[in-house]
């Protein structure tokens, strides 16, 4: 609650909780990345730009960038539906469904990037169905997606899910009451409250793409130039001892999600002065 008269915060430990948080966010998360940049600076200017422009390093940047890119408009696809579905209705084994959905959350990466080679690799099932048309899936960029695709779509499930279940359903039905079709309905009452949640879930299953390691190493085959991710990258150059090598790559990785959902931020303030009527 706010203040009194006097503006005193009523509710007791701001001051305690506040040091708390600002603790742990220093320890957790500001620290590391602190240095990891100090670990870059190691590495002058040239040596920086030589280390993140190199043919396979970039190569790498360009595949996680776009592969997770793919996944994450994937996930968006389908996580909507979805979630409208686990939000709205009510069926036969729909807590099955959506204790499903957590799987890609409680498996360890590994196990979920060795299922799904087992799955689309050629030895497979739907994987030796798939080569017989001529599309292959595992030690492909297409197979890269698939793994983050299906690690991705909690993200935006359940981003989606409580802005969904809030949603007053008398304004649906007033909206319809006064002739509005389906499609309306859906794109000028339902949407517009929908789309910062959608561009929430959507950077968050982004970002966690552009990072993955365990779901991809399996299904990618790691060919350089061809099907090998940022974060191989990374362990390639650790394993060399190339620590500067390696902090540099991370940072531009860091970078790419800061802006991503930097940008996404601004977005979801706009739409949401949009439908405030501020500007």
């Amino acid at each position: 609650m706010a203040g009194g008269p006097k503006g005193r915060i009523l509710l007791p430990g701001f001051g305690m909780t506040l040091g708390v948080t600002v603790f742990y966010v220093c320890v957790m998360i500001l620290i590391p990345f602190a240095v990891l940049v100090l670990k870059t600076a190691s590495l002058n200017l040239h040596g920086f730009y030589e280390t993140v422009t190199a043919p396979r390093v970039m190569a790498a940047l360009r595949l996680s960038l776009l592969t997770a890119l793919m996944a994450a408009c994937i996930n968006v696809v389908f996580g909507v539906p979805a979630a409208w579905v686990l939000s709205r209705y009510s069926f036969p084994g729909k807590r099955l469904l959506d204790a499903v959905v957590d799987l890609p959350f409680a498996l360890p990466t590994a196990v979920a990037g060795i299922a799904l080679t087992s799955m689309f690799g050629p030895a497979g099932g739907p994987g030796a169905i798939l080569e017989r048309f001529g599309v292959r899936v595992a030690f492909t960029p297409v197979g890269i997606v698939v793994a983050l695709a299906f690690i991705g779509l909690p993200f935006v499930v359940r981003t989606l899910q409580p802005v969904i279940e809030s949603l007053d359903r008398r304004v649906e039905e007033a909206a319809a009451t006064l002739g509005a079709s389906p499609a309306q309905v859906f794109f000028r009452v339902i949407l517009p409250p929908l789309v910062p949640a959608v561009l929430s879930g959507f950077s968050l299953a982004f970002a966690r793409g552009v990072g993955e390691y365990g779901s991809v190493v399996f299904i990618s085959g790691n060919m350089p130039m061809r099907t090998e991710i940022a974060p191989v990258v990374i362990m390639t150059k650790l394993q060399q001892f190339d620590y500067a090598g390696a902090a540099a790559v991370a940072v531009v990785l860091l970078i790419v999600s800061l802006v991503v959902m930097s940008l996404v931020r601004l977005i979801e303030l706009r739409a949401g002065f949009w439908r405030t009527g501020v500007r």
